[in-house]
């Protein structure tokens, strides 16, 4: 049998399956990522609910994988050389199991590139700033008099929706074939229209491609499972 103890996340979060890669995440924008990555290659895991609303991305055990604090994160017992491997950040992650079953990346090294590149632009650009029209829009920041920054991060999130508006002309995914860029940028996507109620706010059904977009990448079977796990109590 695989030994995690190395692992003190496994003490909070014990493996019922510890051959298998060993997924603590919660079904957030970010977290889905990585389970829909891993529905979408057919790769044995086994999920964790990490409740972030109970701050246990703060606990010890947690941070001993991930010192930043933030969903989600994995091991592998069968990470390279055959030894366990511990990983965080959404998209490492997604570059990682990419790697690892050569599915959902080209192997063509120009088109690699360009694909791991849109996966940067949804971490460095569509999510911090989509995240923030859902804070100043539907949490906390609604309440806050001055609109400005509401109008400023819904401003820059039209504009990037018109990026990806473009880059999605005659296309069905971003990079043509299905890819970890799609991955990465469904779930936020749908979040902003969604759980963040900015639908009318970014003008959204003004948009062509990336509707349709949203709707084939939704229909995935692998897509539907994976925006639900792991599952909430």
């Amino acid at each position: 049998m695989t030994d995690l103890s190395a692992f003190p996340i496994t003490l909070r979060w014990p493996a019922e399956h510890p051959d298998r890669l060993q997924l603590y995440s919660l079904n957030t924008p970010n977290g889905v990522k990585a389970s829909i990555m891993l529905e979408e290659i057919g790769l044995p895991y086994e999920p964790h609910l990490v409740d972030i609303g109970k701050n246990e991305t703060w606990t010890p055990e947690f941070l001993s994988l991930n010192p930043n604090g933030k969903i989600p994160a994995i091991v592998d017992p069968d990470g390279p050389g055959g030894q366990p491997l511990g990983l965080f950040e959404s998209g490492a992650i997604l570059l990682y199991l990419a790697d690892k079953t050569g599915k959902l990346i080209p192997p063509d090294p120009a088109l690699r590139w360009q694909t791991i590149q849109w996966v940067f632009f949804q971490m460095a650009a569509i999510g911090p700033m989509f995240g923030q029209v859902g804070y100043f829009n539907r949490f906390a920041g609604k309440e806050i008099e001055d609109k400005r920054p509401l109008q400023r991060y819904v401003a820059e999130s039209k504009r990037l929706l018109g990026v990806l508006e473009t880059k999605l002309e005659g296309r069905d995914w971003i990079m043509g074939d299905y890819s970890i860029a799609d991955v990465a940028t469904l779930g936020w996507v749908r979040n902003l229209v969604t759980f963040y109620e900015a639908r009318d706010l970014v003008e959204f059904d003004g948009l062509k491609n990336v509707p349709a977009w949203l709707e084939r990448g939704l229909a995935r079977p692998a897509v539907q499972r994976g925006l639900e796990i792991p599952k909430r109590g």
